[in-house]
């Protein structure tokens, strides 16, 4: 069943729904882009919006705010992969750029200096600065979106389900994501987990966890890329443990 076919109605839900759309904007720009402007998030997350009322159906057991979150992000989401892919070799420079941080921490105790990274990873400071580009962009792709395969009709947070309606229908596979993703996370250093636990579930701002963490936002932003690349490796391990 449709959440609404009357204009009216619809133009009621619309604007009932705006500050959602820009509070994901906010979420999702995650500091300066180069790629994309709030403006133009807002504007493609409406266009989630308008597609989540046309397609929601309220005998899935979804609650609509759950369903409208899942439309307006992956529409956002949707119009950074077209303006900016992230290549195979990309992800390699990331990961690898992301050993070397760790190694000067543990080595130089202190956070490294731009420079030290470029001569650690035999790079120039404009090629740093581009692997940095990537940092910031992908810190947009939530985590759902980095776990599991684009393939997936349903990120995760579409397994919650309204507990006021539940659907008798949920698979196996979606429980089991559950189990990898909650396994994994228990695998993951402190500082991951905390990183990922303050924005993902006390949903705060790169800003704010700097501030707790007393490192500053770009730092919050390679923690949190770091975090998710280690918590996908640790599903894809445990994926292949399982079939094995």
């Amino acid at each position: 069943m449709a959440i609404a076919k009357n204009i009216d109605v619809k133009e009621e839900i619309v604007k009932k729904y705006i500050p959602l759309v820009k509070y994901i904007a906010s979420r999702v720009i995650i500091g300066k882009s180069r790629y994309i402007e709030y403006e133009d998030l807002v504007s493609y997350g409406m266009i989630g919006l308008m597609d989540a009322i046309n397609k929601y159906d309220d005998s899935k057991g979804m609650k609509f705010s759950t369903y409208s979150s899942i439309r307006i992000k992956g529409a956002m989401i949707d119009e950074l992969r077209k303006n900016s892919p992230i290549s195979k070799g990309a992800m390699d420079k990331l990961n690898r750029y992301n050993m070397v941080i760790e190694k000067l921490q543990k080595d130089l105790l202190r956070e490294p200096s731009v420079e030290e990274i470029a001569a650690e990873l035999n790079v120039s400071l404009e090629e740093v600065a581009e692997i940095e580009g990537y940092i910031n962009y992908i810190s947009v792709v939530s985590l759902e979106e980095l776990i599991f395969s684009e393939d997936d009709d349903m990120p995760l947070i579409g397994t919650i389900e309204d507990e006021n309606s539940p659907s008798p229908e949920k698979s196996l596979e979606e429980k089991e994501k559950i189990e990898y993703l909650t396994k994994a996370i228990d695998t993951l250093n402190e500082k991951d987990r905390t990183v990922l636990s303050l924005y993902y579930y006390e949903g705060l701002t790169l800003k704010q966890i700097g501030n707790v963490l007393g490192v500053s936002e770009s730092r919050v932003c390679q923690l949190h890329t770091r975090a998710i690349l280690h918590l996908r490796k640790a599903m894809q391990k445990l994926k292949y443990e399982q079939q094995n």
